[in-house]
């Protein structure tokens, strides 16, 4: 078992009581535990929170006490505050059955030499093929790439990209957009923060959240996503294949 993952489970069972469905804890915590299992801690407490939001899943000890097939995740609810909650799903997973669109890929060469296959790569290629605008519907614009918001009841949170958009009707929206590349997974609560944003800055838009996600290194993974009844709902779902005009 990593280090992290004897650090989380620690601090889930110390505070865990049976049937419980939520269950609070602080930064300090994660120090207390570290030091009480003589572990080194990495410079960015962060990353011990992030690397179960979006990395890897929570150990198996503390998935054996979910119940009504609920999943365990980790989420913010105040300035150094989480809680491990249990939620109906924790990830969002593309369906690998789905039909691929293929476009024309628009991203100037000498970007895609020098391009990783990281978030800032994938955000890149949606941004130079205008996806979020053949996604939606709506005509957009990039208002402003990761911002950091302080949200009361919930602390800071960040969204990789905000796009505004107007379509045909004048209707206006706002679509903040989360991205992963790599191994990295899009996380259920980082939706429902998208959501907490909008109300707290734009509550005058009508509020999409949009996640992207690699596949491959040309093909891209779109949701959109509504609250109903309290919870995440997957609205829509494409995969675009982005194709050269030399290839086959």
């Amino acid at each position: 078992m990593s280090r992290y993952a004897r650090i989380i489970e620690g601090i889930f069972f110390d505070k865990y009581k049976q049937d419980d469905i939520k269950v609070e804890f602080l930064r300090e915590d994660i120090i207390e535990k570290a030091k009480a299992l003589n572990i080194s801690l990495p410079k960015n407490l962060g990353d011990v929170i992030y690397s179960f939001k979006f990395r890897n899943e929570l150990p198996c000890s503390i998935k054996a006490t979910s119940k009504d097939n609920k999943e365990w995740v980790i989420k913010n609810i105040g300035k150094s505050i989480y809680c491990f909650e249990l939620v109906e799903y924790a990830r969002v997973i593309p369906d690998q059955m789905l039909h691929t669109i293929t476009i024309p890929d628009a991203t100037p060469q000498i970007v895609k030499e020098f391009s990783f296959n990281d978030e800032q790569a994938l955000l890149t290629k949606v941004r130079y093929n205008r996806l979020i605008d053949l996604f939606s519907g709506v005509v957009c614009y990039s208002l402003q790439n990761h911002l950091r918001t302080f949200i009361p009841d919930v602390g800071q949170i960040e969204t990789d990209e905000i796009y505004i958009g107007i379509d045909k009707k004048g209707n206006k929206y706002v679509f903040p957009v989360q991205a992963k590349g790599g191994t990295d997974e899009i996380g259920i609560v980082q939706i429902e923060q998208d959501f907490l944003l909008c109300e707290y800055k734009y509550e005058d838009l009508i509020c999409i959240p949009i996640a992207v996600q690699f596949i491959d290194s040309n093909k891209i993974a779109m949701f959109s996503f509504v609250r109903e009844s309290k919870q995440i709902k997957k609205l829509e779902e494409k995969h675009y294949l982005l194709v050269c005009e030399n290839d086959s």
